[in-house]
């Protein structure tokens, strides 16, 4: 392929959704900057692309306004080379840098839309955004993958390819197995056009499953890695529009350590060539800084293009650091490990698909105020945020989770599932730390409430299914998820109502009446589908009678004792 560009900045190829007309969009880098105020949110193939996509977004924005304030004018703190607008080596730091930091991002927050400077930054670098440039967007040339592959896996070898039906998430198929329930048939599984290549792309460096064998050669052995989103689970802070979801994760000020170190922020394609950066990622260093993180590639990509203009895509493992404690990463919860005396991020599996996000609440904010406790970094962000008077108070914050499921093979890694989840909480509620009756305990309180009330419905339905002479468990848990089905959207509903102005007691009265209506309803169910050996019953362990009658007086006894 000669002389073709399909340049990020100026081509389409970002899918929105128009806020005023609810239509779907495709823009470039340029134009979505320059309008981000007008779209509603990213609409791309997938949830968990449309994730990869703002942290790429991200990274630019974070780069921008760590140098240069909102009217475009660099810090007088730093040094910054006025041809490349990166930082030299000999820039000076003022004690009050953050608060620098925090004046821009007041500023472009309340402006509503993104300066200039972020223009002038992408016009900068246009060259680095072209998947056809000399230095090819998130690739690398055939010369540099031959220099860090085995030779025998070099590019005129053939071998060490990934298929786009592999890195189109939505079919993740391996040459191998063929897979049948896909969005494309078989004839159109590897065609595709650059603005979908270039999104898939920038998914695939995030959420690369262990199937590919090459891996980039090192001294000493490593396992090929997962993609770094892929091994999170990702959590953000959702928007009304794409500028004010940007602005709200566009953490400026540290939130994950006590380091007052301003930190240089080195997106990939600032780095001074692809092997040097291919170099120091042999090195496993965590990044210190944001940009470098959110662009942090999983593989080395190389693509050479065939007669027909298709990609052959070449793929290589690079080496990753590790995510145990690496508190730098703002968009994950945390989980200790008890085993290993350490914090890692509480990813989600097969096992968790049916649980929602608001019955693990107290993984998302530090209920207790435990010193210990390590709170997702834009939550503890959009904490500060309202701590400086920068948001209001009543301002509902929606924390969104998109999670991409893989199977647990430990050779594969491949996706099984996307788990999209959210909910909606007033800032004044979510970040309630006065007095005894804050919101954050009470509503902690009321999930544990509410989940009991789920075992109660298991040992219910459990009953139900001895009775039946079913399998317990099986019908049981198929059961319990229906439950929560049901109390899902009502418990959201009520979350999103809290204010701080309420009466603790009331607003949870008004819960534990909702709940024990939703629990008795879903169990009347089964009285009105009573069978003959549902009323005859069974004689349990304890030689006691077990009918539909006596299971559901034992459930309503126990709701009653569990809810008081």
């Amino acid at each position: 392929m000669v002389n073709q560009h399909f340049n990020l900045v100026t081509e389409p190829w970002i899918k929105v959704i128009v806020a005023t007309s609810g239509e779907t969009s495709t823009v470039s880098l340029k134009e979505l900057f320059a309008n981000a105020q007008n779209y509603r949110q990213l609409a791309g193939d997938m949830r968990a692309q449309d994730f990869a996509v703002m942290r790429l977004l991200l990274a630019i924005l974070h780069t921008v306004y760590s140098r240069y304030d909102a009217a475009g004018n660099a810090y007088d703190w730093l040094k910054l080379d006025d041809t490349t607008m990166q930082v030299t080596d000999d820039y000076s730091e003022d004690e009050e840098f953050n608060e620098d930091l925090l004046t821009t991002w007041s500023n472009v927050f309340e402006a509503g839309k993104f300066s200039e400077i972020v223009q002038r930054y992408l016009a900068t670098y246009e060259d680095a955004f072209d998947l056809f440039g000399d230095r090819p967007f998130y690739q690398v040339t055939s010369e540099e993958y031959d220099n860090v592959v085995p030779a025998k896996k070099r590019v005129a070898t053939g071998t060490g390819t990934v298929a786009i039906k592999q890195i189109n998430r939505l079919i993740s198929e391996s040459a191998n197995t063929p897979d049948i329930f896909t969005p494309k048939t078989n004839d159109y599984k590897n065609e595709i056009g650059n603005d979908e290549l270039t999104r898939w792309l920038i998914m695939y460096q995030n959420f690369t499953g262990v199937t590919d064998k090459t891996k980039v050669v090192t001294d000493d052995k490593y396992s090929t890695p997962a993609g770094w989103a892929y091994r999170l689970n990702p959590v953000y802070v959702q928007g009304k529009s794409v500028f004010e979801t940007l602005m709200l994760n566009l953490v400026m000020v540290n939130q994950y350590s006590d380091s007052e170190t301003y930190a240089v922020q080195h997106p990939v394609w600032e780095t001074t060539s692809n092997l040097a950066y291919i170099d120091n990622r042999k090195k496993m260093n965590k990044p210190d800084n944001l940009a470098e993180l959110y662009t942090t590639w999983s593989r080395v990509l190389h693509i050479e293009w065939n007669e027909d203009d298709s990609p052959i895509i070449f793929s290589a493992g690079l080496p990753i650091f590790d995510t145990t404690e690496s508190f730098i990463e703002p968009m994950t919860t945390w989980r200790w490990n008890k085993k290993d005396k350490e914090y890692k991020p509480a990813m989600k599996g097969t096992r968790s698909l049916g649980r929602a996000m608001w019955r693990n609440f107290g993984e998302y904010v530090n209920v207790y105020h435990e010193d210990d406790y390590h709170e997702p970094g834009v939550v503890s962000w959009t904490r500060f945020l309202k701590e400086r008077d920068k948001i209001d108070d009543d301002k509902q914050l929606t924390l969104a989770s998109v999670a991409l499921i893989s199977d647990g093979n430990a050779t594969s890694q491949s996706p099984v599932a996307e788990v999209v989840d959210d909910m909606s909480v007033n800032a004044d509620v979510l970040f309630d730390d006065k007095g005894s009756q804050r919101w954050p305990t009470r509503i902690e309180d009321v999930i544990d409430k509410s989940q009991q009330i789920g075992k109660d419905y298991w040992s219910y339905v459990s009953t139900i299914a001895r009775i039946r002479n079913l399998s317990s468990s099986d019908f049981a848990s198929r059961e319990s998820g229906k439950f929560y089905e049901h109390l899902n959207e009502p418990f959201r509903e009520w979350l999103g109502s809290l204010t701080n102005q309420d009466n603790r007691d009331d607003k949870v009265n008004e819960w534990k009446q909702q709940l024990q209506q939703i629990v008795l309803q879903c169990a009347e169910q089964f009285r009105q589908l009573t069978t003959p050996r549902d009323i005859k019953g069974i004689i349990n362990d304890k030689g006691e009678q077990e009918n539909a009658f006596t299971a559901f007086n034992w459930l309503k006894r126990n709701v009653n004792k569990d809810l008081k």
